[in-house]
């Protein structure tokens, strides 16, 4: 995840960047939908049954707190299918945990907004596009509006929802669009998120966008960075699974504000890049650990082996390789002169299209002069 406005603000400002202090768990809760996203990770099916108790999300927790996870998203499938969602919540609370929500929106009514404002610290609703886009990409005529409805009625309980955009080439029409969007419902945060080839991700490989539109529309995602910082508008944009985008970044503070260069690579080393199996960990509804929510390989299963003993890599030697900074890559990343920055990338992406976790990211879009190559 590259905070993008974060950074920016934090540097020109000579100000502490906001960090993550501790892991953050992306825990499936159940693998039940009412959609059938295209880029889907998990295959998530309506007809599905949940076969994760509330007793063994329980039992998980202290583990997890001695293994250092600080945040948890709550994802799926659809989290708010689970009845007893608002009570898993409410332990993690009780534990010190932070909890976000990741949803497609359909399931906020004006019934219980204001619990899931009071439960959850953060709130992101997906937007995969105008209506037409949404609705074909997400498999429902009606989920563009239900999603809509679903951040005001966020709104109007004194909240407020972030929009979710995956930009493939089914939605890219759609992403210009998007900031329109945010700044037409005054919603605060736009997590823009690249196509990892996973799940229904890796089925649709054909949907990602070329090389040359990514960096056309991350160029386009700074620049509304900066406009919004300088205006004053309290828009968060951030991007994830695409670490090179923090280089794209770094080279506009090369040629518009050189005197922050220092501090910008600072901080961009000390973020680290792409933190799986580190940082970041994804647990799914049958107890499977995994580095990210698209990494091929588990590394443990939390209902048979203490979290706390998965997450220390007792189970996989994948976990240290994943931890080594920079980490051992081969091709352009080998000798590229930011891989103390980006870290390579996506090791899903890599082992997707080569068949090697330690491979580059095949979806780098920065030139080999760019990266000293």
């Amino acid at each position: 995840m590259f905070r993008l406005s974060n950074l920016i603000k934090s540097t020109l400002e000579n100000s502490t960047q906001r960090e993550l202090n501790g892991s953050i768990m992306i825990w499936n809760f159940t693998n039940r939908c009412n959609l059938f996203c295209h880029h889907c990770y998990s295959k998530a099916d309506p007809n599905n049954k949940d076969t994760l108790t509330f007793e063994q999300i329980c039992n998980t927790i202290p583990s997890m707190i001695k293994a250092g996870v600080k945040f948890v998203i709550f994802s799926g499938g659809e989290p708010l299918i689970r009845k007893d969602i608002f009570d898993i919540a409410q332990v993690m609370k009780e534990a010190g945990i932070i909890t976000y929500l990741s949803t497609n929106g359909m399931y906020i009514n004006e019934k219980n907004a204001s619990k899931i404002v009071d439960t959850f610290n953060y709130i992101g609703i997906s937007i995969d596009g105008i209506e037409q886009i949404h609705n074909r990409f997400r498999g429902d005529e009606n989920s563009y509006k239900k999603a809509i409805e679903g951040i005001k009625h966020i709104q109007n309980a004194g909240g407020n929802a972030g929009i979710r955009f995956t930009l493939t080439k089914e939605t890219q029409d759609s992403f210009y669009a998007m900031f329109d969007l945010v700044e037409e419902l005054g919603a605060n945060k736009l997590y823009i998120s690249h196509l990892v080839y996973s799940g229904r991700g890796l089925d649709n490989l054909k949907i990602d966008i070329t090389k040359e539109q990514r960096r056309e529309y991350v160029n386009y995602i700074i620049d509304k960075a900066f406009e919004y910082y300088k205006d004053g508008k309290d828009i968060d944009l951030v991007t994830g699974n695409m670490e090179m985008d923090a280089i794209l970044l770094l080279q506009r503070f090369q040629k518009e504000y050189p005197q922050y260069v220092d501090s910008l690579t600072q901080k961009l080393k000390h973020w680290g890049g792409n933190s799986a199996g580190n940082r970041l960990g994804n647990m799914d509804w049958l107890g499977n650990v995994k580095p990210d929510p698209f990494f091929p390989q588990y590394i443990g299963n939390y209902l048979q082996t203490s979290f706390e003993d998965v997450w220390a890599g007792k189970s996989s030697d994948i976990v240290e390789k994943l931890r080594q900074t920079p980490r051992e890559l081969g091709g352009r990343c080998a000798k590229c002169q930011y891989i103390d920055i980006c870290n390579g990338g996506s090791r899903s992406r890599a082992n997707a299209i080569y068949g090697d976790l330690w491979a580059q990211d095949p979806s780098c879009y920065l030139t080999n002069q760019e990266i000293g190559v």
